[in-house]
């Protein structure tokens, strides 16, 4: 557990001040069918912004940004933007955007431990969660507009986390609607999995390198993935199959 200190609590007051920077530079990939909204919809809207108490949105304070393929599927890849909020030191909850702007759509939830609550998962449970390591290593992984420090010390901390992550609409596949069934999600694990073009347009819109990224972390030590995490690499692929059943059978006397 990282100690208190004065650098602890600017970087809780960087996190919390400037989580707008690095916004609206990535458009959602999907334009959904439907009418414009009304003025009765638009007026109902700013009231109901103004006068409902929203305390577990406005805790989504941290925004990373990186990326996930299907389980069992590399070759489907996204971007994909988590706004999270940390439950305790060892657990963290996001909601994850296909952007960043007023048009984002929500795809996806991800849920973080630390190595320790990892631990303490079923065998089967520990095949449905990916490791951070080389997603902190590589130099994808980011928190954008955080100073390099924070954005620093932030990855020390997230290098040993584990991630479960279900989408619920495949923005990637153009699909104007959420259709279809949740898909289990997976980080990558090593160089030349990711498609260059995406992190080279990522970065672009970011005004980040990746490369610079991974020289600066260096110094972050990598843990040992813990034994069950990332099972898509021994074959244990796992994703939600639809199952038709039928009810129950009624013997009419």
């Amino acid at each position: 557990m990282a100690s208190f200190s004065f650098r602890s609590v600017f970087i809780a007051f960087t996190l919390l001040f400037l989580l707008s920077c690095g916004g609206k530079n990535t458009s959602s990939n999907v334009e959904s069918p439907g009418d414009e909204k009304t003025v009765k919809t638009k007026t109902l809207e700013t009231g109901a912004d103004l006068l409902q108490n929203k305390a577990p949105l406005n805790k989504l304070n941290m925004y990373l940004d990186g990326f996930h393929f299907y389980n069992g599927h590399m070759e489907g890849q996204m971007e994909a933007h988590h706004y999270c909020s940390s439950i305790n030191e060892d657990l963290t909850q996001c909601v994850i955007y296909d952007g960043n702007g007023e048009n984002a759509k929500i795809m996806g939830i991800e849920y973080i431990v630390s190595e320790k609550l990892f631990k303490t998962l079923p065998d089967e449970e520990k095949k449905l969660w990916h490791s951070h390591v080389h997603e902190v290593k590589s130099g994808q992984l980011i928190a954008p507009g955080i100073p390099q420090v924070a954005e620093h010390e932030l990855m020390e901390k997230l290098v040993s986390t584990y991630g479960k992550t279900f989408h619920t609409w495949h923005t990637d596949r153009e699909l104007t609607l959420p259709v279809g069934h949740p898909m289990v999600m997976m980080g990558f694990t090593k160089d030349g999995q990711t498609n260059p073009k995406m992190v080279a347009d990522r970065d672009k819109r970011f005004n980040v390198s990746t490369t610079k990224n991974k020289e600066n972390r260096t110094d972050i030590p990598a843990p040992q993935i813990q034994p069950g995490a990332d099972a898509w690499q021994q074959g244990e692929i796992r994703q939600l199959k639809v199952v038709n059943e039928a009810g129950p059978t009624h013997r009419h006397q």
